[in-house]
């Protein structure tokens, strides 16, 4: 399998039609946005989505896991070589995200 940096390379492109996507390298991996809400990651097991209704839709034979010890169980994307279904997925999540907290300036 390609690195982080091509995978992240891959995705950007799969999703470049969206507009208003973005990411962010985190720790080896990747945090990617939509609009600014964070769809989802690329972690050590690969690419994964957060998970929503309309992320399991989309992908009803991805099973949830922990990204990482401790975190929340996202959902591996079993559907990343489908540029318009990928696409898709990901316009359909983005009412379901919560808005990114803006951090307040210090003083």
């Amino acid at each position: 399998m390609a690195n982080n940096k091509e995978l992240a390379a891959y995705i950007m492109d799969q999703l470049a039609e969206l507009g208003d996507i973005r990411n962010i390298p985190m720790m080896g991996g990747y945090i990617f946005y939509y609009r600014e809400k964070i769809i989802g990651g690329i972690y050590g097991n690969g690419f994964l989505v957060k998970n929503t209704e309309a992320a399991r839709r989309y992908m009803p034979d991805s099973e949830p896991e922990p990204p990482y010890d401790g975190a929340k169980p996202m959902l591996p994307v079993t559907i990343l070589d489908n540029r318009e279904l990928l696409q898709e997925m990901v316009k359909a999540m983005e009412p379901e995200l919560p808005e990114r907290v803006k951090k307040g300036k210090k003083r």
